[in-house]
């Protein structure tokens, strides 16, 4: 199974450089085209600078054969062709100067095409030559080098320089190599033969280079040279997988002294076992990490030894080189705003620990400021920072690296449509935290109503606030849904002014006013939490068909304790009516009164109490 793996790997591989090679050649093919179609500009600047040249010499050499021809006694015909001479040379070296220095600004902003029959660059091609384009010049040069390695008789005196016309032909035998034009000697600003001369010594030492690698013993050499790396990239990955292998036992026989978990706020996010199997995992990791990269090195190394693979040993080093140098140069050249990203930070994060600062002083009083309460201070602080952060990523955005990518702008955009479409009801409770902040309703401890919920404020968020019933009940309520509706706050003025409980209870008609009122005050006065500083008051809130209603009014500084003092009045009210043999009507109790039972318990009755018997008159009539 292993094998096959290997084998598949092998083949992917393979397919895989093949493919980059196969690109690598049709980008080359384009960047030769583009190199074509510059130079042939370039020929056409030297056609015309090498014209203009045999005109001027043609010419001057005109007013040399006239001068010589004239005879003796015509001085002033001579003086005249000696003046024009004088004057056609100083124009004539102004031109050269201002051509050479043409040519050289064409060679600043013009390529080359390189003639590498064997890998290794031997000289440049920089003209065409009749139909042929300098690629293909180039080309044809390398396909005849290339057969002057293939040939086991070569013989390196064979190349030879025969003029032909105005150009210089380099041949070896029969066969044509290349030839050296006006337009080539006039590009490199060398003789002719100066310049076959050079490409000829080039071209013999390439040649014996490459049949030096590639006789029997050259093979023999870079066989065993292949077969010592291999070796060696054995050795290396034995030795990697044994120093693993004695970091596991080591970590192994240490496990208690390393791991110990891992807990946040009394979570147990990792424990000994699990941390245990993690760094196993994370070691696998890098190990199988540490001989790629051995093999990525070595692979280059092999490719290397053999010509006909060096191409493949460049692209592996391409592939490697190419986005190291663009990561390098991209940090390099975000360095700016990086800087400037760090700076905008620094200055946001002083403002926003100024703005800490500024709060936590007022809230604890020391930094006073007229109609600003304390507890303004930290939800006010929340919103400054919120609007500092905002404004430093605004400004910071179009620094980031990507940021003006229409993928990066599109994902933007995405992103705020969802949270435009997705946040609304956040939104309104968090502007409706703000306006409840400011208005003061309630603040923390508070006991507060908000409609059918009462309880205790135990926290206040932006978004929502929470209570605790006095069923230790914890209520979530929106923002949103507190500032459409009424809030009743039982705490604001109980300190101050008292918090006035009341109840109403229904007496008949049959029991005088003053008497209810002293039983309820009474019950009040005796009741526990009630003030003993504010007297309770009686109000005869209706009369009835069947009853009196009576409402007590008790002032209490302890609304948290609201639940217990209303059950504690209550008790109170039934003990006082009853020991004052007053019943109590509520809810209605409707009955004969003649022959039934009181409602008074029957410990609070007299001893030899007997229910009034029915009494029904009837008139008879005789």
């Amino acid at each position: 199974m292993r094998l096959l793996c290997s084998v598949f790997t092998f083949l992917l591989w393979i397919t895989t450089t093949s493919n980059a090679l196969a690109l690598q050649d049709s980008t080359r093919t384009a960047k030769s085209a583009a190199v074509d179609s510059q130079l042939v500009i370039t020929t056409s600047v030297l056609r015309e600078t090498d014209s203009l040249m045999r005109a001027d010499s043609l010419e001057k050499l005109a007013l040399i054969n006239e001068i010589t021809s004239l005879k003796a006694g015509n001085d002033a015909r001579k003086k005249e062709l000696l003046s024009r001479l004088s004057a056609f040379e100083q124009a004539d070296s102004l031109k050269k100067v201002r051509q050479i220095q043409r040519i050289r600004e064409l060679k600043a902003i013009s390529s080359a095409i390189p003639v590498k029959p064997f890998e290794d660059t031997l000289f440049y091609i920089y003209n065409k030559i009749g139909p042929l384009s300098p690629s293909e010049r180039a080309a044809n040069i390398e396909h005849k080098i290339q057969h002057l390695g293939d040939d086991p008789l070569f013989v390196a005196d064979s190349i030879r320089m025969v003029p032909n016309e105005n150009n210089l032909d380099v041949t070896y035998g029969e066969m044509i190599l290349f030839t050296i034009t006006s337009d080539d000697a006039l590009w490199l600003e060398q003789d002719k033969s100066q310049i076959a001369k050079h490409y000829i010594s080039q071209i013999d030492t390439a040649v014996a280079k490459y049949k030096e690698e590639n006789s029997w013993k050259s093979l023999f050499i870079r066989i065993a040279l292949l077969l010592l790396i291999v070796i060696v990239f054995a050795g290396i990955v034995y030795l990697i997988n044994r120093l693993f292998r004695r970091i596991r036992l080591r970590i192994l026989q240490r496990k208690d002294r390393y791991f110990r978990g891992m807990k946040v706020k009394g979570y147990a996010v990792f424990n000994p076992e699990k941390q245990l199997h993690v760094t196993f995992n994370v070691l696998k990791v890098i190990r199988i990490i540490v001989i790629l990269l051995v093999l990525y090195i070595t692979l280059p190394v092999v490719f290397s030894i053999f010509p006909w693979t060096k191409g493949i040993a460049e692209t592996l080093i391409t592939w490697t080189l190419t986005p190291l140098k663009a990561m390098i140069m991209g940090v390099v050249s975000y360095l700016p705003k990086l800087l400037t990203i760090l700076v905008i930070y620094i200055v946001v994060r002083y403002l926003v620990k100024l703005v800490n600062y500024l709060s936590k002083e007022v809230a604890t009083g020391n930094l006073v400021i007229r109609g600003f309460y304390a507890d303004w201070a930290q939800p006010t602080a929340s919103g400054i920072k919120f609007l500092l952060y905002a404004f430093m990523f605004v400004v910071i955005f179009p620094y980031l690296p990507g940021s003006d990518s229409k993928i990066f702008q599109g994902v933007s955009v995405f992103l705020g449509i969802l949270f435009s479409l997705g946040s609304s009801s956040a939104i309104s409770n968090i502007i409706a935290g703000f306006v409840i902040t400011y208005m003061r309703p309630f603040k923390i401890g508070d006991k507060i109503r908000l409609g059918d919920i009462a309880g205790e404020v135990i926290e206040k968020t932006l978004l929502v606030t929470r209570l605790r019933t006095v069923h230790n009940e914890e209520i979530t309520v929106p923002n949103a849904s507190i500032l459409n509706g009424h809030t009743i706050n039982y705490s604001t003025s109980s300190q101050e002014l008292g918090l006035v409980l009341h109840t109403t209870i229904t007496i008949g008609y049959d029991v005088p006013w003053t008497t209810v009122h002293e039983l309820l005050i009474n019950a009040a006065k005796k009741t526990a939490g009630v003030s003993e500083d504010n007297k309770p008051f009686v109000l005869q809130t209706s009369l009835n068909d069947f009853a009196v209603a009576y409402e007590i009014n008790a002032y209490t500084h302890h609304p948290e304790s609201m639940g217990q003092i209303y059950s504690d009045l209550h008790q109170h009210i039934q003990d006082e009516f009853n020991k004052a043999g007053v019943e109590i009507m509520s809810p209605h109790y409707y009955a004969h009164r003649d022959g039934n039972h009181s409602t008074i318990p029957s410990d609070h009755l007299p001893k030899n109490y007997e229910a009034p018997e029915f009494g029904v008159k009837m008139n008879r009539k005789e």
